[in-house]
């Protein structure tokens, strides 16, 4: 690789560094880091979208300018926009700055987009260059690539389990499995979700907080998925003073009259079936990139079944909690066949405490 390689990689870098500083905070928008260097390759500024109705990362970094860009050079690892949203378009900002040159990783999949950044920056005399740290822009903008092109959500799959692969035992009872380090873990990594999914089973038996304990403002949205709206009226969720609530019931077994329990600082909205890619979908409309599921067993077969799942979180416990009637993550799962189960990859392993964590991938 030749130097001036070298130092475009570098840059680049420098760029998806910065896009990883609006992580949690930019939804709908995607992540994104910009960096300018003057005709003599020198920076002379950078910045990145912080948070969505904020400025985007290349008008931030044009905005900061310590000298003149004629001439000069600007990396960014996606399209810059060409249309009209709650802040100009990116792209006259950049045609208007004297930029030359400019290095674009992958293409803005968003329909308004999707190619036409690069066309005008093209027509404009501006050198455009596509494909540099392509890998690393994907997994960095993934949930926001996956919600355009498919309309739902990014779902991320969370649970905690015993060695022998319990998540609680027979009577229920689950409080607590994982160590301290895990859960304190678990509150940062939520922080990362525009929203949080939970079954009315869950909210029954545990009464969570689903919040980040302050780490991300504002909380990600909590929801609740039922199937009949037998809901306590007393809950963690329905106290929206820290965070939002949202419940979604399906309408065909649901008793609406059970809607009187939920107070009405709470969202509602009714879907046609049981189908978790509702959820998704409703939660893609509603700007949520990339959400959360912490559900019970059931939920997170049906999610995993109906593809809201691309990736899982695990937390495995050095503890056994036995029991043929214990509670395990899936075990609506009746696989009769070797080649019928699921594969995942894309693992990594990490120690917490006494405890590991496994992120993996679904090959959805």
């Amino acid at each position: 690789m030749s130097e001036k390689n070298v130092s475009d990689t570098k840059w680049m870098k420098r760029a998806i560094f910065l896009a990883s500083l609006g992580k949690g905070k930019t939804s709908p928008n995607p992540l994104v880091g910009a960096v300018i260097l003057d005709k003599n390759r020198k920076l002379i500024s950078e910045g990145f979208h912080n948070k969505a109705g904020e400025p985007h990362a290349e008008a931030m970094a044009l905005n900061h300018l310590k000298k003149d860009a004629e001439g000069g050079s600007m990396y960014v690892n996606l399209e810059p926009c060409c249309h009209q949203g709650k802040t100009p378009p990116c792209v006259d900002k950049v045609i208007a700055s004297g930029i030359k040159k400019i290095y674009i990783s992958i293409k803005d999949p968003d329909k308004r987009v999707a190619g036409n950044g690069i066309r005008l920056l093209e027509e404009a005399g501006i050198k455009v260059h596509l494909g540099l740290c392509e890998k690393e822009s994907l997994e960095l903008n993934k949930a926001f690539i996956y919600k355009n092109i498919n309309n739902k959500s990014f779902g991320v799959l969370k649970w905690a389990m015993s060695l022998d692969g319990r998540i609680g035992l027979k009577n229920g009872k689950s409080k607590w499995i994982t160590n301290e380090d895990s859960r304190t873990l678990v509150h940062s990594y939520r922080s990362e979700f525009d929203a949080i999914i939970v079954g009315g089973n869950t909210l029954r038996k545990d009464n969570p907080l689903l919040t980040t304990r302050g780490s991300k403002n504002p909380e990600p949205l909590r929801v609740v998925f039922t199937k009949s709206l037998d809901l306590p009226s007393k809950s963690n969720l329905w106290d929206c003073d820290e965070a939002k609530t949202l419940v979604i019931y399906d309408s065909s077994t649901a008793n609406e009259l059970n809607l009187r329990r939920i107070p009405k600082s709470v969202e509602v909205e009714k879907v046609s079936s049981d189908n978790p890619e509702l959820i998704a979908k409703i939660l893609a409309k509603r700007d949520c990139n990339k959400v959360l599921w912490e559900c019970g067993p059931r939920l997170a077969t049906a999610a995993i079944q109906s593809n809201c799942i691309q990736e899982i979180i695990t937390f495995i416990a050095p503890k056994i909690l036995g029991g043929d009637n214990s509670m395990n993550p899936f075990g609506d799962f009746e696989f009769r066949e070797m080649n019928e189960i699921i594969k995942l990859s894309n693992l990594q392993v990490s120690l917490i405490g006494n405890d590991i964590c496994v992120k993996s991938s679904f090959k959805n």
